[in-house]
């Protein structure tokens, strides 16, 4: 008996040993040389040591058609499995470039499908590492089908537990949706690809010559398009980004959110020399963030694109709050239709997790121009209104100077339901800005004055006086106190004591219909 079982044991170490090869010495040499590790080293850098359990090692294809019949293709090109990240457990899956490019099969989609399966039913976060040439082309529907599964999934999962997608070679064709339904996008440079249609197609039917890292390149994703949320140098740094992430949020949207240990803010960010009292400076406000946000810890999500508001995780009184923030230093922090989806995607975000959210607002409105009106910035800037409207966490917004027109609507006014709301002093909360709205109001007085100018400015003081100032919204309720910049902090942690019981009722119905 022992004899038998000594067999069966060095049989399992040399199929074991066979399949871990994945496409052998030579395809792992050239994946090393193209900066690229394989798909193993990728999941043992990125959870505890020693925390990885595989599962369907030995799954084999099926197909046998175009010369697949017979021909061996270990584990199917793709590692499936659980770890902890954090000593939190984790499903994982990870496309092996070296077996027939990580190429999609059937048998290849069910091995993805079921560790998605696996981690919707444990409450646990999804990581997929998405390496792969596309749709195994001898596999024809079958190849397709497998897609449409991941798809579903993708979308059953959405809102339930995090899914993270890195993006660590070609992610091409029907194969990029995955990664846009889940929550958020990884990249590094020179190595992540994505596109639906490649340089070769796009040279023959439009005669255009593009590289690839044009094409869909991290810093396209992470610049232009706004597919992606993270751009790294090197897999060793998007790694770290992902711990750092799921250190943020929670495993799933029913578990209770974890408590770190209280660190007051950093003496360096001092909050009430950051902002200028001058409505027209500008200034990071990354920095009022930091000087809010416990140990001044701030993780910025979407750095590189709509650079004119800021979105991240921080944490307050020990828990993890979701900032939004207008940046005075892009645009003079106006909404447009990219920071409109940029925010209202976070929102959504938060709210299915039930991150508290944190508005810091300090804009001139919505940005004015033939080309946002043509590009559909009512739409987008709907999706704001919408995603503010809906989210049913606790919401607090400050106001630090410009909260002017529909922009100062669509940042969690009281009037979308913010459960608090404070402005500062030298907040200016108005139809529009007192220079624009002396010209219209005064327009006569200004023209008919012996000193247009003096006058011009005369009435800009009497407009503010009147109307751009604070206590004409704190009069009228809608702001419920205004506060000193010092004070901010404060307000905002017994504002999230309090709202830690809320209860929200809304009509009941099967769902919205967001302005998408």
């Amino acid at each position: 008996m022992a004899l038998n079982l000594g067999s069966k044991l060095r049989e399992l170490e040399r199929k074991t040993e066979k399949a871990i090869r994945g496409g052998g010495e030579q395809a792992i040499a050239k994946q090393k040389a193209m900066g690229k590790l394989p798909a193993r080293e990728r999941i043992n850098y990125l959870v505890d040591e020693g925390s990885f359990y595989e599962y369907d090692l030995f799954i084999e294809h099926d197909a046998r058609e175009f010369g697949m019949d017979g021909k061996e293709l270990p584990g199917d090109g793709v590692v499936i499995g659980t770890g902890k990240i954090n000593g939190r457990p984790v499903a994982i899956f990870a496309q092996d470039f070296t077996v027939a490019g990580g190429s999609l099969g059937l048998m290849h989609a069910r091995k993805i499908t079921k560790i998605m399966d696996y981690a919707l039913r444990m409450r646990i976060p999804l990581i997929g590492i998405n390496d792969s040439g596309g749709a195994r082309i001898q596999e024809g529907v079958n190849s397709l089908a497998g897609y449409g599964e991941i798809f579903f999934r993708n979308t059953l999962a959405s809102g339930v537990i995090p899914q993270i997608s890195v993006i660590l070679g070609p992610c091409a064709g029907g194969a990029v949706y995955s990664p846009a339904l889940t929550d958020f996008v990884f990249m590094v440079d020179n190595i992540s690809k994505m596109f639906i249609t490649g340089p070769e197609v796009i040279k023959s039917v439009l005669g255009e010559e593009i590289s690839m890292e044009e094409l869909g390149g991290a810093r396209v994703h992470n610049e232009i398009t706004g597919n992606a949320h993270f751009f790294a140098l090197s897999e060793e740094e998007c790694f770290k980004q992902i711990k750092t992430l799921l250190s943020f949020v929670p495993s799933n949207n029913e578990q209770p959110q974890a408590t770190v240990e209280v660190k007051e803010p950093k003496k360096q960010f001092n909050i009430e020399k950051v902002v200028p009292v001058d409505p027209t400076r500008p200034y990071d406000v990354r920095n009022v963030i930091r000087a809010l946000a416990d140990d001044s810890d701030f993780f910025e999500i979407q750095e590189k694109w709509a650079g004119n508001i800021v979105i991240g995780f921080g944490r307050l009184d020990g828990q993890t709050v979701g900032f939004v923030a207008n940046q005075p230093l892009v645009l003079a922090g106006v909404l447009d239709c990219d920071s409109s989806d940029k925010a209202a995607r976070f929102i959504r975000y938060c709210d299915a997790f039930n991150i508290p959210l944190i508005t810091i607002e300090d804009m001139p409105g919505y940005l004015p121009g033939v080309d946002q009106e043509h590009a559909g910035v009512i739409r987008h800037g709907a999706k704001l209104l919408y995603a503010y409207s809906e989210a049913t966490v606790p919401r607090i917004t400050v106001i630090l100077r410009k909260a002017y027109g529909g922009g100062y609507i669509a940042m969690n006014s009281r009037h979308l339901r913010a459960d608090f709301v404070f402005a500062w002093p030298m907040a200016e909360i108005a139809v529009m800005g007192p220079q624009g709205a002396a010209n219209i109001i005064f327009r006569k007085e200004i023209m008919e004055a012996p000193d247009p100018e003096a006058m011009r400015k005369q009435k800009v003081e009497e407009y503010k006086e009147k109307f751009a100032n604070p206590y004409v919204a704190a009069a009228k309720g809608y702001i419920d106190s205004v506060i000193s910049p010092k004070e901010t902090r404060k307000f905002i942690l017994q504002s999230l004591e309090l709202s830690k019981t809320k209860t929200v009722g809304r009509p009941h119905k099967k769902h919205g219909i967001p302005p998408f």
